[in-house]
């Protein structure tokens, strides 16, 4: 492959980047249209912690990140829906709980030192080709998910009382719906890290709203962006010595900046948001 991917290293982690880059947008879309944007950043915390305890336990801390995350998905997910508390206080309770444990957990580790900065930041140029293998079983999973129960997900972030009367069983959906946010949360936890892996999921969404006339036109957008700013920030910090998830990020930033901008330039019209779409119409 041409510069920068010439070297095996680089098209690793073009490979596994690809991958996030494209699936992690898709569940960011549904997070975006419900209003939980950070719900990936709790999850994200609550993974940090798995990832502690994996360290600790002395197993592979994808694994125990994964099962970590799934479980607080799902904590979160039963707390909103018994109205113990309201959704903001739940996902603060997890996110403070979340990195605190982390936290604990690292430091009886005797991980709390410089190896803790690829779990926060991201590693994806140290990404092997068994994990590339894993991140694109976990992609294909989460993109066969919103093929084949995309439009029913879309009718509970829409409303939630008429897909209740639609006969939808909203509350699995919106179990199904948590469970894939903790999946894409470990899947780009290799790539841009815990801290900033909220921002790969809404970031690419919110430029691709600011010119997209559906719902599905903004997921399709906000993959094809998420790509973009993977192939960008990675040649980027190849370039110039940059860390290669916070560029990332910063790419999706500047582009979700620049579209907010074009689309408020004079003369230009705002198309219509994907949010007064109907479920069939997509």
């Amino acid at each position: 492959m041409p510069w920068p991917f010439d070297r095996t290293f680089m098209q690793l982690a073009l490979y596994a980047g690809l991958v996030v880059g494209a699936s992690a947008p898709l569940i960011g879309a549904f997070l975006v249209q419900k209003r939980l944007s950070l719900m990936g950043d709790g999850i994200g915390h609550i993974a940090f912690a798995g990832v502690a305890g994996g360290l600790l336990l002395e197993v592979w801390p994808v694994w125990s990140a994964l099962v970590v995350a799934v479980a607080g998905a799902l904590g979160i997910e039963w707390l909103r829906r018994a109205g113990v508390a309201s959704g903001d206080l739940v996902l603060a309770v997890f996110f403070y709980g979340g990195i605190a444990l982390g936290a604990v957990l690292a430091g009886l580790a005797g991980a709390f030192d410089a190896s803790i900065v690829p779990i926060l930041f991201g590693a994806i140029l140290t990404v092997t080709e068994s994990e590339v293998w894993l991140l694109v079983g976990l992609g294909l999973a989460i993109l066969a998910t919103v093929l084949i129960a995309g439009r029913a997900l879309f009718a509970i972030v829409l409303d939630e009382e008429a897909a209740k009367v639609a006969g939808l069983p909203v509350g699995a959906l919106n179990v199904l719906l948590s469970v894939l946010v903790a999946v894409t949360v470990v899947l780009a936890m290799r790539v841009v890290g815990i801290l900033l892996v909220a921002a790969l999921m809404v970031l690419p969404v919110g430029a691709s709203q600011a010119v997209a006339r559906s719902f599905r036109g903004a997921m399709i957008g906000a993959s094809f962006v998420g790509v973009v700013s993977v192939i960008a920030g990675l040649a980027a910090s190849r370039a110039w010595g940059l860390v290669p998830g916070g560029s990332i990020v910063l790419v999706a930033a500047a582009l979700f900046a620049l579209a907010a901008l074009a689309m408020r330039a004079p003369g230009r019209r705002m198309p219509p948001q994907p949010s007064v779409r109907t479920p069939t119409e997509h």
